[in-house]
């Protein structure tokens, strides 16, 4: 049995599921793991009964026997994060929640979403555990989740430039400056183009949420990581639902490659709604062989949290001044993309 069959199986064992529910436990490729579900149901181990997926009898007997007692789960105080915030940060939280709320609507063109607001301030937090917070110079390479927000409410950064293709941002972060006295800098940019020379070994942080085409993984990080000085730090997220393993490995030989350590991996850190209203990343439902039912509001698809550390001088895989040539759709990794089901 695949390893992939194996945990649906168990996760039903302990309990029926909707699928949102299911998938919200998933740890997979999102296309392998729909690939699974039909396998499953096509096997008559799963069925579906009232919009919950059931083990069949059939379906019991591939689990050991004994394999329904034992629970494990990750911490529901951190929801396996590892940072819990408090103090101010209640304050940032409130506050980014009110700024947020006229913030402009994902493109499809752009492959845009957002994280949650919890999760965007909780990188923060994470970033102030780590002292990469305070007196620092941050460059964000895109800015969906308007985490440059977030830092300002803080007060603590030093500087924080936003580099995004997307005019509409700009003229947000513009109008939140004015409105709240914030210096949040921002620049129209396209990652395929050269960086601007006056950007190159400029700042203390780098974060960004990078597009997962391995020609999207390189551009992203090549220019965040060009950005930073000696001893920069670095934050990524990275999902099992849009890029493999195989990917992953070819990320981490990246990361080694431009002499960067990679200090901690933590899980599922970010969550992300999939309808925007203008933008639904769930359509490829219509792959499975049963009815799911609509999402109530689960926030199944979620991004693991990569922080590094460059050893002295960074050594950026693509050169600053060079242009890169980007896909940007996955045809094998990426069912998630509306357009494929026009």
């Amino acid at each position: 049995m695949k390893r992939i069959e194996f945990q649906i199986l168990s996760e039903l064992a302990r309990s029926e599921k909707s699928f949102w529910s299911l998938l919200d436990k998933n740890h997979y490729l999102l296309t392998d793991f729909v690939k699974a579900l039909n396998r499953l149901h096509g096997r008559g181990l799963i069925t579906v009964e009232d919009g919950k997926l059931k083990l069949t009898e059939k379906g019991l007997k591939a689990l050991p026997e004994a394999y329904p007692e034992f629970e494990s789960d990750v911490c529901a105080s951190c929801e396996g994060k590892r940072i819990v915030f408090g103090g101010r940060f209640g304050y940032v939280l409130e506050e980014y929640r009110k700024v947020v709320g006229e913030r402009p609507r994902p493109q499809v063109k752009y492959f845009q979403g957002y994280m949650t607001e919890r999760d965007v301030v909780a990188r923060v937090a994470l970033m102030h555990h780590y002292g990469d917070l305070a007196d620092k110079e941050f460059i964000l390479v895109g800015d969906d989740d308007l985490l440059s927000v977030a830092l300002a409410l803080t007060s603590l950064p030093k500087r924080i430039m936003v580099l995004d293709i997307d005019e509409r941002l700009g003229k947000y972060l513009k109008s939140l400056n004015r409105s709240y006295g914030f210096s949040i800098e921002f620049q129209r940019y396209d990652v395929s183009d050269p960086l601007p020379e006056d950007l190159i070994g400029s700042f203390d942080v780098f974060s960004s949420e990078p597009l997962e085409t391995w020609s999207g993984l390189k551009a992203f990080l090549s220019r965040g990581v060009s950005c930073l000085k000696r001893n920069g730090v670095g934050y990524f997220g990275l999902t099992t639902a849009e890029a493999s393993l195989r990917k992953w490995l070819k990320v981490e030989r990246l990361l080694t490659e431009m002499n960067l350590v990679v200090t901690d991996i933590i899980r599922d850190f970010s969550a992300y709604p999939m309808d925007y209203g203008t933008v639904d990343y769930e359509k490829f439902t219509v792959k499975l062989d049963f009815e799911t039912g609509e999402n109530p509001g689960i926030n199944w698809y979620k991004s693991s949290l990569f922080r590094f550390e460059a050893l002295g001088k960074p050594k950026p895989a693509v050169k600053p001044n060079r242009k890169i040539k980007i896909d940007y759709l996955d045809p094998e990794e990426d069912i998630t993309y509306p357009l494929l089901y026009r």
